[in-house]
């Protein structure tokens, strides 16, 4: 994009129809990309002229293929047209593409929005993902935030309106005293994110965990007291389902910040996350998912029935010494932290035997010695090793070099 001359349209911002640059981009189950408009008059024209096969690759098309809008595209689209210096010449359409939409259209679309009209809530989510200008001016109407919660927790509409409104609360930056306004005002919110999360449709789901995610962060009195069983067993579905990366990241932002709260905290553990967290360790996900989840089981193991879980799950301690000196340094704080949580408070000889033949304690002493880990994480191993150093030295798992490792 860099070596572009200004006003000179990126090959790949063009559509392979019009061959001009594409205002809304969307991409064929052939995994080609084309404006909106272009493809939609090609497979609405007789054959042999179209409608039977991709323009590009010719591969035969289902009767209504489905057209999936690429907002990546579209936003690299628009970040390319920011970059251009406000004196480039570029042609009425790209100059047109660049202007935010005007608030007065905006308040429009939001009052029909707050009627719960589904091609309103549509056309603001679209607008909110085409441009950070939109956002803002979205962001900057009175009453907002209100309006798309009553969307949402109303009983009165459909499921796919309740569905977009919290796509669009998702993508906007609430300030905490809204969101502390929106769960006073609306008490059966979380009983109507659950009904979104239980939704088949991916990318709400996905919505839905990023909302829960805001408001547990923010975690007033009033949110955490109403969560129900319901709700969490639900977040802890997205984490079991790996929906997505981003909804993933979000759900166990949201269980992470929710643990310290006691009563809640054995909630979220009776909604089966430590096993869920595990299975989604043992895949072994991208570094900040493995840091996140990490948290979230740190959080988990502060209580009895937490490590209960993990030290049930067959391959619960294994998976976690597996992450030491692996995946980050902040990932292998978490993980000692929660084989200390263990071996201070569940360490049965049974317990005590397989942190030895799963390599935990071979972890822990190699933890020692290397600089991977800071001050504090080595300070943890070795109290660790010190709490049960009777035992696990005699252990023949324990091989030589991780012997001489041992702290004396």
């Amino acid at each position: 994009m860099a070596s572009a001359p200004a006003g000179e349209v990126p090959s790949h911002f063009l559509c392979p129809i019009s061959l001009q640059l594409m205002r809304e981009p969307v991409t064929l189950p052939t995994g080609i990309s084309y404006d909106r408009a272009a493809i939609s008059r090609w497979l609405a024209a007789p054959a042999p002229a179209g409608g039977r096969t991709c323009p590009v690759t010719r591969v035969p098309l289902p009767p209504q293929p489905q057209l999936t809008p690429n907002h990546t595209l579209r936003r690299l689209i628009h970040a390319w047209l920011a970059s251009l210096s406000p004196e480039a010449e570029v042609d009425e359409d790209v100059a047109a593409l660049r202007r935010p939409v005007p608030g007065a259209e905006v308040a429009a679309l939001l009052s029909h929005a707050a009627a719960a009209q589904v091609e309103a809530l549509k056309r603001l989510r679209e607008l909110v993902a085409e441009c950070e200008d939109n956002r803002a001016v979205l962001e900057s109407q009175d009453g907002v935030f209100d309006a798309l919660s009553r969307v949402v927790s109303s009983a009165d509409a459909c499921s796919t309106a309740r569905e977009e409104a919290v796509g669009v609360l998702a993508s906007l930056r609430i300030p905490e005293p809204e969101l502390a306004a929106v769960v006073a005002r609306h008490s059966n919110l979380g009983e109507a994110l659950t009904a979104v999360l239980r939704s088949s449709n991916v990318k709400s789901r996905a919505n839905a965990a990023l909302l829960v995610r805001s408001l547990s962060e923010a975690a007033w009195p009033a949110w955490v007291i109403g969560l129900s069983q319901e709700l969490l067993a639900e977040v802890v579905r997205v984490v079991r389902d790996r929906v997505s990366t981003q909804a993933t990241k979000a759900a166990l932002h949201a269980l992470a910040a929710l643990c310290p709260y006691g009563r809640t905290r054995v909630k979220i553990v009776g909604a089966g996350s430590v096993p869920a967290i595990v299975d989604l360790l043992l895949d072994d996900p991208e570094r900040r998912v493995n840091e996140v989840a990490l948290v979230a089981l740190d959080r988990l193991c502060t209580c009895a029935e937490g490590r209960a879980e993990l030290v049930a799950h067959a391959a619960g301690l294994a998976v976690v010494g597996k992450k030491v000196l692996r995946v980050s340094e902040a990932a292998s704080e978490r993980a000692v932290r929660v084989l200390r949580s263990v071996a201070r408070h569940a360490a049965t000889p049974a317990v005590l035997q397989e942190m030895a033949q799963s390599g935990v304690v071979a972890k822990l002493c190699a933890a020692l010695r290397s600089e991977q880990c800071g001050v504090r994480t080595k300070e943890r191993a070795h109290e660790v090793l010190k709490l049960h150093s009777r035992t696990w030295r005699s252990s023949p798992c324990l091989s030589p070099k991780f012997l001489e490792l041992y702290p004396s």
